[in-house]
């Protein structure tokens, strides 16, 4: 059963008939006053519809298929990142792990065949010659000779003291 704000609303929009429409007639306290609200809605209803006309959208469709080119790129953008085509980054970590650890052998090779512990030679020829050689005293009667050796240090000094010249054979060496 209706009530009567539908009927009401029914009866404005001249949707009743019959005897439904002589029923809520005969209903109303005062038939004239509902005759002037009716016009009087009918009235509103028209200047309304005139002066409140919407925008006419200029290609409709043509924009609908902008938000639904839009919305599409969303949900694809949000559902899977891996689908972008979005370049791998230039050098990922696992990229970095092993250039690290190779760079780091090839190091560790160089450094053992460049640097590694290659035997003591015995004195060289030059320290070989001035020791073995004399200091004439007729030309530095005062002359000394002494050498002090560090074996860990793989050096050797040669201490000359009070010589005054070399043998002229030294000098074109």
């Amino acid at each position: 059963m209706k009530t009567f704000e539908e009927k009401w609303t029914a009866w404005l929009d001249d949707e009743l008939s019959g005897n439904e429409l002589a029923e809520f007639e005969a209903s109303l306290p005062d038939k004239a006053a509902a005759e002037a609200e009716k016009l009087d809605a009918h009235k509103l209803g028209a200047f309304l519809k005139e002066q409140l006309q919407g925008r006419a959208m200029g290609n409709e469709e043509f924009f609908h298929h902008q938000l639904r080119e839009r919305i599409a790129a969303d949900s694809r953008a949000t559902s899977a990142p891996e689908k972008t085509g979005a370049k791998p980054a230039l050098w990922p970590i696992g990229r970095l792990v092993w250039v690290g650890a190779t760079s780091l052998a090839i190091f560790c090779v160089c450094t053992f065949f460049v640097l590694r512990e290659k035997s003591p030679t015995d004195q060289s020829q030059y320290l070989t010659e001035i020791l073995n050689a004399r200091v004439d005293p007729a030309l530095s009667p005062n002359a000394t000779i002494s050498m002090f050796e560090s074996k860990e240090d793989r050096v050797t000094v040669l201490w000359v003291d009070g010589l005054q010249s070399l043998p002229v054979e030294y000098a074109t060496k």
